[in-house]
């Protein structure tokens, strides 16, 4: 058991927010299988004040999935504020603001990694968010804007005195984007000097990584975005050895229960087709690294049928693993971004 801000988690490892990836059935399929809390992909304070249907759509989670924070990015003070105060109304645990998102059409409105580039006005933000609701308000943020401007330890600052619960910090600049590698060094300098709970995050795909980044660098957590999405088992796995136990091996039997239950879960959150456009994106991430994973992958997005999609899943699977052996499983992975 660890502490992290007000909660109590079995362990210190937790699933990062990745757009376009944590969504419901992600989270609550990753909750199942042992990542100690989890948070929505990025949601626009704009478009939740005007009520946007997708917005609000992106906002809906379950109970199976708590510990559950909803993030929330934007420039509007605000609307800032009323968004945490929807987030609180829906009854998720905590609430994150995304100071770390790179994209340039979020940053060229003031939002994301730019809101770090005025740590003053930031604070007066983050009080306002913090005195506007009773959950905790977290922050997710990069080591700086570049090479020239890492102020990561100011920004931990202003957010203490602000009453942010925590911050959680991805190990690479803005200018960097999910290029070279994250700097744990730098994450762990800042935990050194920081009065709040400290994430460190980025380049976590073994759970050997993930307990030696824990332990060597003192942060209070450790978030894996990416790596969770080549090895689904990676929470449970960092949890054993966490515990002194030896991790599960990844069996094609485990795999397959694993995608049976993401099926279901997507089901229930998505219509037919929606349901599909989502398993094929997963199913594709899955079998990177894979023999004839590429062959496989274009079936993926070109099989019409649900039912034939998961039954040709099943059978890749089956047959790479006597294929193959998962020493795979700790080389870099999607390095063009994401967590």
């Amino acid at each position: 058991m660890i502490k992290l801000g007000p909660f109590d988690l079995d362990h210190p490892f937790l699933l990062a927010p990745m757009a376009g990836i944590t969504n419901s059935p992600f989270r609550r399929l990753m909750r199942k299988y042992q990542s100690s809390l989890v948070i929505s992909e990025l949601v626009s304070a704009n478009g939740i004040e005007y009520a946007s249907h997708r917005t609000l759509e992106l906002l809906k989670f379950t109970e199976e999935e708590r510990k559950v924070g909803l993030q929330i990015f934007g420039e509007d003070e605000e609307n800032l504020v009323r968004a945490c105060q929807v987030v609180e109304k829906m009854g998720a645990d905590f609430v994150d603001l995304n100071l770390g998102c790179p994209v340039p059409k979020v940053v060229k409105k003031g939002a994301g990694a730019a809101m770090c580039r005025n740590p003053s006005e930031l604070g007066k933000i983050l009080a306002s968010m913090v005195k506007s609701v009773k959950i905790p308000v977290t922050i997710k943020i990069r080591t700086g804007w570049d090479a020239t401007l890492r102020n990561a330890n100011e920004i931990v600052k202003v957010a203490s005195d602000a009453g942010v619960a925590w911050v959680a910090i991805h190990g690479r600049t803005r200018a960097q984007g999910y290029s070279g590698d994250a700097d744990w060094d730098f994450i762990g300098d800042v935990k050194a000097k920081s009065a709040l709970p400290i994430i460190g995050n980025g380049d976590v795909v073994t759970p050997e990584q993930a307990v030696k980044r824990y332990k060597t660098y003192g942060v209070d957590a450790v978030m894996i975005g990416r790596g969770a999405l080549r090895n689904p088992f990676l929470f449970e796995q960092s949890f054993d050895l966490f515990e002194g136990r030896t991790p599960q091996a990844i069996t094609a039997d485990r795999l397959i229960g694993l995608l049976d239950t993401q099926k279901l879960y997507l089901a229930e959150s998505f219509e037919g087709r929606a349901s599909m456009i989502h398993a094929r994106k997963f199913l594709a991430w899955y079998s990177s690294g894979y023999p004839g994973s590429a062959e496989f992958r274009r079936k993926v997005f070109t099989i019409p049928d649900g039912e034939v999609l998961w039954d040709e899943t099943r059978n890749f699977f089956r047959t790479a693993f006597e294929q193959r052996d998962m020493s795979f499983l700790s080389e870099p992975f999607l390095m063009g971004g994401h967590g």
